[in-house]
């Protein structure tokens, strides 16, 4: 069956236009997909929308959390053909159909929104107010710090995680082990005492004395970066490697099916050039979450990354675990023996309601020492202050 071709701009012409707002809603998509989407189509034929829909679907989305995105946008973008050649004169497509705009997804809204070319101004009208303006108006901010990253659109994604480089983490410091001259201290600080006596003549008029010197904590980070986190975890490193660069004694690690060592990309100076050499690194992205195993990895591999019971260990993830719960609990509690606390940065406190009735999330919430929620930019400028308060109790 021929489906026609890009020149006379029928159903060929139609898919890439999808495939183009596809890619704009988030969806990974390249020509490749496109290619096989337009063989696809001529297997299954256009008599069956649903069956069309399914081979699409098959060939064009590799993530599950993609394919709600791309069933409501297959459905809007295909409801009428004369709608679809009116999209394929824009740049990107916009598309009418029965659904509310703002019941919609926020990448599908923004894929269907209309586009201009590059240099064209939209045309002025005497009465048209100006509500969002290049630089973001303070409403949209403060809307912005409210949204859960999960339901942001491709633009306010972008936009975010350039937020989250500016919010700051100063961790907790402690007495350390070595110790400087000082007012205060319980012990003398011997050359000290001869040199003030010998500027004296013999006499002691000041007895200085050594005071421990304060350090922040040794900090292990541990990224969930399965398919659920997937849109967290990008987001979470984006703001760990810019907040604690001044630490001086920093471990992250990245865990899915597997545990990744990202310390060496966190020792690059730039959050961009981190978030490229992670990628590369990471190789179970968007897939499965075994803990378990993870951290099993952790303690024959890089036990010694723990500093004797004084490092912090932040363990990112929403709790949804596919491990047994037994191997769990046993590398939690030698986790939990090794460290100074076991902190859970959960992304699923955005629901008023919720309580980690899963299976992997009740072990984990048994052995941590408390639970913070980093779903919004509010969350992780709060992150400092609970962190402060958890560590006093």
């Amino acid at each position: 069956m021929q489906l026609g071709d890009a020149r006379t701009g029928k159903l060929a012409d139609n898919i890439t236009g999808f495939g183009r707002a596809l890619r704009r809603a988030g969806v990974r998509v390249d020509s490749a997909r496109i290619a096989l989407a337009s063989q696809a189509a001529q297997i299954v034929g256009v008599a069956s929308k649903d069956g069309m829909s399914a081979a699409l679907e098959a060939v064009m989305c590799s993530r599950e959390q993609d394919r709600l995105v791309f069933r409501e946008l297959f459905d809007v973008y295909f409801r009428d053909p004369e709608v679809a050649n009116k999209l394929l004169s824009q740049l990107l497509p916009s598309a009418q159909g029965k659904a509310e705009p703002s019941k919609r997804r926020p990448r599908v809204r923004e894929a269907l929104s209309p586009q201009k070319a590059f240099g064209q101004s939209q045309p002025k009208k005497e009465d048209q107010r100006v509500d969002f303006d290049a630089a973001m108006t303070a409403s949209d901010l403060q809307r912005l710090k409210h949204a859960d990253f999960n339901a942001l659109s491709a633009t306010e994604y972008h936009m975010v995680e350039r937020l989250v480089r500016d919010i700051s983490l100063p961790l907790p410091r402690v007495a350390a082990r070595r110790t400087r001259p000082g007012a205060q201290g319980s012990q003398l600080h011997w050359p000290g005492v001869m040199r003030q006596a010998s500027r004296t003549g013999g006499e002691l008029m000041r007895l200085p004395r050594l005071q421990r010197r304060e350090q922040t904590l040794p900090l292990v980070v541990l990224v969930d970066v399965s398919g659920s986190m997937e849109r967290y975890a990008r987001l979470l490193l984006a703001f760990l490697h810019a907040a604690t660069r001044g630490n001086r004694r920093r471990d992250v690690f990245a865990f899915g099916t597997r545990l990744t060592d990202l310390t060496p990309a966190f020792r690059l100076a730039d959050t961009d050039e981190m978030l490229a050499a992670a990628s590369v690194l990471i190789e179970d992205f968007a897939g499965g979450t075994r803990l378990g195993e993870s951290l099993a990895t952790l303690r024959e591999h890089h036990g010694r990354r723990l500093v004797g019971r004084r490092s912090l260990v932040l363990v990112i993830t929403d709790g949804l675990d596919t491990g047994e719960p037994s191997d769990l609990d046993r590398e939690l509690a030698w986790l939990d023996r090794h460290c100074r606390r076991l902190l859970w940065l959960n992304p699923l406190l955005r629901f008023d309601a919720y309580t980690p009735t899963a299976r992997g999330a009740a072990v984990l919430n048994a052995h941590a020492h408390g639970m913070l929620a980093v779903h919004n930019l509010t969350r992780l400028e709060d992150l400092a202050r609970s962190l402060a308060e958890l560590m006093k109790r």
